[in-house]
């Protein structure tokens, strides 16, 4: 467990000190060079007595129940309620940011839940979930937070789930991902003009955290795109992402196609059209990945899981909602016996589209 310098702030260790005396962070790619007092990027990441320290440990944007499809993570326990919490800040700068309430917040201290690794590990088993999420924003800024939770919380059965953009140096992204159990990676474009124009970060720094934690970890593996109109939905880019995965990481690391609303410092691009989800995920499938789903909109059909081998319905999924369920009790297809990639229990869970709002006294 990492000692608190203060309340709500920690020593860290992915640091070093400049010849013009300036500390440079070294948790993830972007490298932020600070002067005394300065944040960086991240916001929750501060040069304090020549040192980097985190500022909100123990401090969250708030702590809810979510389903775990929520993530998204259709084959990690399906139908399974996940405690899930994040804070303030981001390491990226997406001009299309869904949550920049949260990520892009600099007035969050005095609004914050706050609870301890073994407080939150308390309330998840209370809960009755299965595992522990960090999400909202990217559990990459709050690494010293997220790893004594992981850590509770596998001392106590419960699974660790991480949201991530995957942007993050070799050695903290080594010592974060074994204490992971699933995670879902934000793979939000295929070219590095997107990457460095929209999300002020690079493609390939990504690619290799892909590749780290399909090839170096047993830790289950989701990827997300956001489908940009008109910025990442080209058919062309489409069928470069999925063979690069295909190749890259294997025909079993399922896919998620999900649907942009304006927000943030898009405002002005429009909603993308189900057809556009739909293209991509017949470009997946064609192109060789196994698990391909849309989201953010309904479409049972494309939301659904088959048997890779036979086509039988293996998972009836409508948005959070789990319906047919044909897995027999190893994960494997109930008509023809090829097994289902993924993390599976006997039956699947119950918890469907519900989100519970969890409060910790103070």
């Amino acid at each position: 467990m990492h000692t608190l310098i203060s309340h709500s702030t920690v020593s860290t260790k992915y640091w070093h000190q400049l010849d013009d005396g300036r500390i440079q962070c070294d948790l993830c790619p972007r490298f932020c060079k600070l002067h005394e007092g300065q944040r960086g990027l991240c916001f929750i990441r501060q040069n304090l007595d020549n040192q980097i320290v985190m500022t909100s440990y123990g401090r969250s944007s708030g702590f809810c129940i979510d389903p775990i499809e929520k993530k998204p993570l259709n084959h990690f326990y399906p139908g399974t309620p996940v405690f899930s919490f994040g804070t303030a800040g981001c390491n990226l700068a997406c001009k299309f940011c869904q949550n920049w309430d949260i990520s892009k917040s600099r007035e969050m201290d005095s609004l914050m839940s706050q609870a301890s690794p073994e407080a939150i590990a308390d309330a998840a088993l209370e809960s009755g979930c299965l595992s522990v999420a960090y999400t909202y924003n990217d559990p990459v800024i709050f690494h010293e937070y997220a790893i004594d939770t992981a850590q509770i919380c596998r001392e106590r059965g419960l699974k660790s789930v991480a949201v991530s953009a995957g942007y993050v140096c070799p050695e903290p992204r080594a010592e974060f991902y074994q204490y992971m159990d699933a995670a879902n990676i934000d793979l939000k474009a295929f070219s590095e003009s997107f990457y460095h124009k929209i999300t002020g970060s690079h493609l390939k720094d990504v690619l290799e955290t892909l590749q780290y934690i399909k090839h170096e970890t047993d830790v289950w593996l989701e990827l997300t795109t956001l489908l940009i109109p008109g910025e990442n939905d080209s058919a062309k880019e489409l069928e470069a992402m999925t063979q690069w995965v295909v190749e890259n990481l294997g025909p079993d690391v399922p896919m998620h196609f999900t649907a942009f609303h304006p927000d943030w410092k898009m405002r002005d691009k429009p909603r993308t059209p189900i057809s556009t989800l739909l293209m991509a995920r017949e470009i997946a499938l064609q192109n060789g990945v196994r698990y391909a789903y849309v989201g953010n909109v309904h479409n049972k059909a494309a939301e659904s899981t088959y048997c890779h081998h036979c086509g039988h319905l293996l998972i009836g999924r409508d948005w959070y909602e789990l319906s047919e369920w044909g897995l027999d009790e190893k994960g494997c297809c109930q008509q023809c016996g090829t097994p289902c990639a993924g993390k599976f229990a006997d039956k699947p869970g119950d918890w469907g589209a519900k989100r519970q709002v969890i409060n910790f006294s103070a």
